[in-house]
């Protein structure tokens, strides 16, 4: 039965499209969907004559509360739900796993000299990307081939064509123009640009038609050198068309996916995606989807597609399914929409794009057997390392959430403290925290610096702060003896008495409170192995931690103090004066002339700094 808050909102639903989001009593939203009309949807969930699934009625059951958001058309309805699955990951949505960051290649084309460099995330930039590429090597391989191939700028450094250094080895052997000391000739360079773009979209045939071409004429002008860089380099990209298999006459760009579900308990599902461009398979790549357990194919295949197309960033004009979808027409519309011509959604069953999706459907057979077998391997040594762990420091059961503390200054100045969480044998960055440290002695105190970074995140546990309200169920510190005490004694403070022990640099000895001998754990021991990595991960994140706050220290200007002086009017008066030394000596009248200065702002900037110069 629906508690009375949820029967009072089930009154004033609207009968306007939009989406709506299902809490439980936590306040944790465990379902988002969407719905041409709110009203009929909603109200469906918690009607007795439904003939729900198990999963819906489980579902239904933890609704304590939910939300909903009026929106204008379907369209805009399938975009916002799109974006709320891929903010909150909701229990009992199909999701699209997305904690392992696939490598892109970005083309830097907002740059005078553009690059093409490695980046873990498509961006909304002006840039051109291309991927998802399973792994890195693939993307290093790629940039090798390329910059082999094109005379790009190969040392990822972003130059704006001004001379700033003499030219590299890599503009003496042919494979670079060399922007960095001002010998690119910018259209020339612009159009190798152009053929990077083609050559990664697979659309290389032009290419070897321009080169053949310029080949010839070289030779026949008796520009022998230029004749051989030209070959090698039509060499390299007919070397690229041979690789990519030929698999379509249908000239078009295509996206294939096929889904194949595991029965063995992973809850889960396999993607797999072939990329073809031109009629040439250019690439491939699989994806995990969570939740997939009882719903049926169609389902699974209509959820991938709406969040894998929402932050892909090539739409092709074809994209064949084994399923139909319920929401073709308007997924369509929405496809469209973002790609600016038409998209066709196709279930072919028959012929050679059925083809394409059963042999899409078997790698993605095999992809999920790889994926089950490394999953395997991992949870047997992550499983291992916790219960080594749990047995030598005498835990009740393995600790699957550890978090680790390390403390970071610089001669006791820019005190910092980060806070570094693993769970189940895997770092998880968006738990990561960092703390200044507050205390007002400024000599360096490990200890001391110690205590007050666990009192303060103990405290916000009992405030039932969100960011903290996960206790774990071991505490590192990096440290012995006296770090340990310190992180006890922050503990009793506060009354939450959690497992804890230090791990000391020198031997790699692992010390718990109260105990005078220290645990000494085997050096080929997968739990030393493990803690080891969190400490390590402790100590990088607080020492980046700890060099952006000094940066940002020491990059402060005089400027900062003055009252009425804000981060736009400072840098109008930097550019306008070009340094706080010329500030120094102008006049009030000078001062004045400045972008966005006052008579009177003018005046508190000069007293001031003549203020601080007597000072």
């Amino acid at each position: 039965m629906p508690t009375s808050e949820v029967t009072e909102k089930l009154a004033t639903l609207p009968t306007k499209p939009g989406c709506y989001l299902h809490k439980d009593k936590s306040g944790v939203i465990i379902y988002v969907g969407k719905a041409i009309n709110l009203r009929n949807r909603v109200r469906s969930y918690f009607q007795k004559s439904a003939n729900h699934t198990p999963k819906v009625r489980r579902l239904v059951q933890n609704i304590a509360d939910f939300e909903y958001i009026v929106c204008a058309t379907e369209l805009e309805a399938l975009v916002l739900e799109c974006s709320l699955i891929k903010k909150h990951q909701p229990h009992y949505n199909v999701r699209l796993r997305d904690d392992k960051q696939y490598p892109y290649l970005c083309l830097t084309v907002n740059e005078p000299f553009p690059r093409l460099i490695l980046v873990r995330k498509a961006r909304q930039d002006k840039n051109r990307y291309f991927g998802p590429y399973p792994n890195s090597r693939a993307v290093y391989a790629t940039m090798e081939l390329v910059n082999r191939i094109f005379p790009l700028i190969s040392c990822g450094k972003s130059f704006d064509g001004r001379p700033v250094q003499k030219p590299c080895l890599y503009h003496h052997l042919g494979q670079c123009l060399a922007p960095c000391a001002g010998l690119a000739d910018k259209e020339e360079y612009l159009k190798h640009v152009r053929d990077v773009g083609d050559f990664l979209e697979g659309r290389q045939e032009h290419i070897v038609k321009q080169l053949r071409v310029d080949m010839e004429e070289a030779a026949e002008n008796l520009e022998f050198e230029r004749a051989a860089r030209l070959r090698d380099r039509l060499q390299g990209v007919e070397e690229a068309l041979q690789r990519q298999k030929v698999i379509t006459t249908d000239m078009i760009d295509q996206d294939v996916i096929a889904v194949v579900e595991d029965e063995t308990g992973l809850n889960g599902s396999c993607v797999q995606m072939f990329f073809i461009r031109g009629g040439k398979l250019i690439g491939q790549n699989h994806f995990l989807v969570e939740g997939t357990g009882e719903e049926t194919q169609e389902n699974v295949v209509q959820e991938f597609v709406k969040q894998y197309y929402q932050t892909a960033n090539f739409i092709p004009q074809e994209i064949l399914l084994p399923a139909d979808l319920t929401e073709a027409s308007i997924i369509e519309s929405w496809l469209r929409h973002k790609k600016g011509r038409k998209v066709e959604i196709q279930v072919p069953v028959r012929g050679d794009k059925r083809k394409l999706v059963e042999m899409a459907t078997e790698n993605a057979t095999h992809a999920l057997q790889q994926i089950k077998a490394e999953m395997r391997a991992k949870l047997g040594n992550t499983g291992k390392a916790l219960s080594e762990l749990a047995e030598a420091l005498g835990l009740e059961k393995s600790p699957l959430r550890i978090e680790c503390y390390d403390i970071s200054n610089t001669q006791g100045e820019n005190q910092v403290a980060s806070m570094v969480v693993c769970e189940k044998g895997e770092m998880n960055k968006s738990e990561y925290r960092k703390f200044k440290i507050k205390r007002e002695d400024d000599k360096p105190n490990d200890f001391a610096s110690m205590r007050e970074v666990i009192t303060r995140r103990l405290e916000e546990a009992k405030a039932n702060n969100p960011r903290f309200n996960k206790l774990p169920d071991l505490i590192i510190v990096d440290g012995g003896r006296g770090q340990v005490s310190s992180a006890m004694a922050a503990m009793e403070e506060t009354g939450l008495i959690l497992p804890l022990t230090g791990l000391a640099k020198q031997f790699e000895h692992l010390y718990l409170p109260g105990e005078p001998d220290p645990v000494i754990l085997p050096r080929n021991s997968q739990a030393l192995f493990m803690i080891q990595r969190i400490r390590d991960e402790a100590h990088r994140f607080a020492n980046t931690y700890q060099a952006q706050v000094r940066d940002k220290k020491n990059t402060r200007s005089v400027l900062d103090d003055i009252p009425g002086i804000g981060p736009k009017r400072r840098k109008m008066l930097q550019l306008y004066f070009g340094s706080v030394a010329k500030m120094k000596v102008a006049t009030i009248e000078e001062l004045e002339k400045a972008p966005g200065m006052t008579a009177k702002l003018a005046e508190t900037v000069h007293d001031f700094l003549h203020d601080a110069t007597r000072g």
